[in-house]
C-alpha cells in the first residue's frame, strides 16, 4: 500500500496492517452479494468476468446516488432479519434503478485513483469516498452515521 493511503486511512480511524493486495478472482465475484468499484472500467471489467456480477456491481458513487432515492421503510428491518437480507434487497433495489436514475455526467460516478498524488490529493480523494460511503452504511445498517 503506497504511504500517504496509509496516512489517510489513519485520519479516518483505520489501521492498515497486515492489509495485502490481492488479484479479483471469479470465485470472489461469485460470493459476493455486492461488488462496489472505484471506476467504471473496473465495473465492466468485473460484469466481464460474467456470474451475473452486473446485477451486483456498481461504482461505489454510482451505488450512492442510487441508495439516496431509496426509502428506507421499504427495505427488511436489520433488528429484524439482518443485516445481509438489508444489504441484498438494498442491492436489488438499487440495480431496479439503474438506468432511470442517471449521473449528471459519466465522471460522476467516477472516484480517481490517487496513486503517486501528492498528499493532498489522497486526502481529497478519501474525503470523497468517506462521503459516499456514509449514505450506503445508514442504508446498510439503518443506524445514521456520526461525522
Amino acid at each position: 500500500m503506497e504511504a500517504n493511503a496509509e496516512i489517510v486511512l489513519a485520519d479516518f480511524g483505520a489501521d492498515a496492517t497486515g492489509f495485502v493486495g490481492r488479484e479479483l478472482l471469479d470465485e470472489h465475484v461469485i460470493r459476493a452479494d455486492l461488488v462496489l468499484t472505484a471506476t467504471r472500467d473496473h465495473r465492466a471489467q468485473v460484469i466481464s468476468m460474467g456470474h451475473s456480477a452486473g446485477l451486483r456491481t456498481f461504482t461505489l458513487k454510482e451505488f450512492t446516488r442510487l441508495v439516496r432515492a431509496i426509502d428506507p421503510a421499504t427495505l427488511p428491518d436489520p433488528r429484524d432479519e439482518g443485516v445481509v437480507e438489508r444489504a441484498r434487497a438494498l442491492v436489488r433495489a438499487a440495480a431496479a434503478l439503474r438506468g432511470w436514475l442517471l449521473a449528471p455526467t459519466a465522471e460522476a460516478d467516477e472516484v480517481y485513483d490517487p496513486y503517486g498524488a501528492p498528499i493532498t490529493f489522497f486526502r481529497s480523494v478519501g474525503d470523497e469516498i468517506n462521503q459516499a460511503l456514509d449514505p450506503v452504511v445508514t442504508a446498510l445498517t439503518g443506524v445514521q452515521t456520526t461525522h
